[in-house]
């Protein structure tokens, strides 16, 4: 109940945002959808490796000034997957081929408030931009495999992974950068981009807090919460807009110069 509280919340806010609109306003309000990769940063290090097949879907809304620098503002509303995975016996084997890995998928929502420059070519049919946001998530549901557990013959190797509120976070943050590419097609734009999440949060709490919330088990098998575990992902996206206004879009030009008034003032004395 709290996520689809959370997604209400969310695209009421998208709304309002779509609905404050001048008649000479940039605005656009599409939908997106991207594959990529999950990766998790470990301290102490683990032995691990990307986790393929992350997908996200979402929407988008932004506003696009005539500003030269300011570019594009707006926000997004995504479904997002990260995950990672690390070798659960890497002390026991030499051969990394050996290696028997433990692979978590988390399902996150994330929203990032995203800054775009960017500038027209090919007379206004081509944008090209960067990207920077900052995101706030929260996990709301997530799945494990352990494949030692599995040729344990464990029953439990695989499942829907439990959340405990003195292991896991389920709030987080970080930065997200990129570019990409957008055509420029009639009102509407189709997007090409490339972005890369950074997290700064932990997935599993610091253990120097919580010393005594070790799980052991198929679905955690870390010996010791580590003391750090942000998670990273890099997706590629497509997506389409629509845009509201009838003019196009307008790319910065600079002021003419004022011309000296010539006119001679007379003074009355």
């Amino acid at each position: 109940m709290k996520t689809v509280h959370l997604f209400r919340s969310a695209f009421c806010l998208l709304a309002a945002c779509f609905a404050w609109q001048s008649a000479g306003a940039q605005h656009t309000f599409g939908a997106l959808a991207g594959y990529g990769m999950g990766s998790g940063r470990f301290e102490p290090r683990q032995e691990s490796r990307a986790m393929w097949g992350m997908y996200n879907a979402g929407l988008s809304w932004r506003y696009y000034g005539p500003q030269r620098v300011v570019g594009g503002f707006g926000v997004d509303l995504e479904f997002l997957q990260l995950g990672f995975s690390h070798a659960v016996n890497a002390s026991l084997v030499d051969d990394k081929a050996d290696y028997l890995y433990y692979r978590r998928r988390v399902n996150s929502v994330v929203l990032p408030v995203v800054w775009q420059p960017h500038v027209y070519v090919a007379k206004k049919h081509l944008r090209v931009y960067l990207e920077a946001a900052a995101t706030f998530s929260y996990n709301f549901s997530s799945t494990y495999e352990n494949e030692l557990a599995r040729e344990q013959g464990k029953e439990d190797w695989h499942g829907d992974y439990r959340f405990h509120l003195a292991r896991d976070n389920r709030w987080g943050y970080g930065l997200a950068g990129g570019g990409g590419v957008a055509i420029l097609v009639s009102r509407f734009e189709l997007n090409f981009r490339v972005r890369y999440y950074f997290g700064f949060s932990d997935l599993l709490r610091n253990r120097t807090r919580y010393a005594d919330n070790l799980t052991d088990g198929s679905e955690n098998p870390f010996r010791n919460t580590p003391l750090r575990s942000p998670l990273d992902n890099l997706n590629i996206g497509f997506g389409v807009s629509y845009r509201f206004n009838r003019t196009g879009f307008e790319s910065w030009k600079p002021r003419p110069k004022r011309e000296r008034n010539r006119e001679v003032f007379k003074y009355e004395l």
